[in-house]
């Protein structure tokens, strides 16, 4: 049976919450992810994600960036929740380290056995837990966003690193895609990029459907995420 509790922790004055979910007829300290959420916030999507990895026997963790209850409504509101983060990307790595600590501090998680997923802005969050030497297993950033931090040079990565990437996908480019693996390689990261074709931003989100903005769902592109997310779980965690 998949069990799910409220998980309050806080950071820099900043109270959060995240979501747990496991499976509690497994017996034992279970290997555990933590799912990073877009620059909406923690939302219903990350909570189901979290469930998805539970019923395949980890302990998932939603994480919360902005704070309790804190949801955007929209692109503008989404906006002025994220900049502070971006402008300030050791406040979001202390952040980032506060999640990865109250999961580590759960009785049911085995702390030698952690990796990291997230989506959009969560992709990048996953990211820069990598980029400052974390000692988890592996990170997955599924239509991320790969800007370095800026104060990562020289770093080495420890985690392995997995990237879900759509090639047409606005908010990070062709070069950008190649200055991430430039900047893996130099890192000396254990590093993979899935590229699909003729596939936008957020294609793993059923909502999505603004060509615009060049957020569209693809159902063939989600599927193979998933599959390739599952692989990679099964050979970083086991």
């Amino acid at each position: 049976m998949i069990t799910e509790r409220q998980i309050e922790y806080a950071h820099n004055g900043t109270t959060l919450q995240g979501f747990l979910a496991y499976d509690d007829s497994k017996s034992g300290p279970m290997p555990a992810i933590i799912v990073s959420h877009a620059w909406g916030g923690k939302s219903e999507f990350e909570c189901d994600k979290a469930r998805a990895l539970a019923k395949l026997g980890y302990v998932g963790f939603a994480l919360d960036v902005y704070g309790k209850g804190v949801l955007g409504s929209g692109p503008e509101e989404n906006t002025k929740l994220i900049q502070p983060f971006f402008e300030d990307r050791e406040l979001l790595q202390a952040r980032l380290t506060a999640s990865l600590d109250t999961l580590l501090s759960i009785p049911e998680v085995d702390s030698t056995r952690i990796a990291a997923m997230g989506y959009c802005f969560g992709g990048l969050c996953v990211l820069d837990l990598a980029r400052i030497g974390t000692d988890i297993r592996g990170v997955i950033s599924i239509h991320g966003m790969f800007g370095p931090p800026g104060n990562t040079d020289g770093s080495v990565i420890k985690a392995k690193v997995l990237c879900l990437h759509g090639h047409d996908d606005p908010m990070a480019p062709v070069d950008t895609v190649v200055a991430l693996e430039n900047e893996l390689t130099e890192a000396k990261a254990d590093w993979q990029i899935h590229v699909y074709g003729n596939t936008m931003h957020a294609f793993t989100n059923p909502l999505a459907n603004d060509i615009e903005r060049g957020t569209v769902y693809d159902e063939n592109a989600d599927k193979r995420a998933w599959i390739s997310t599952k692989n990679f779980l099964e050979e970083v965690l086991s």
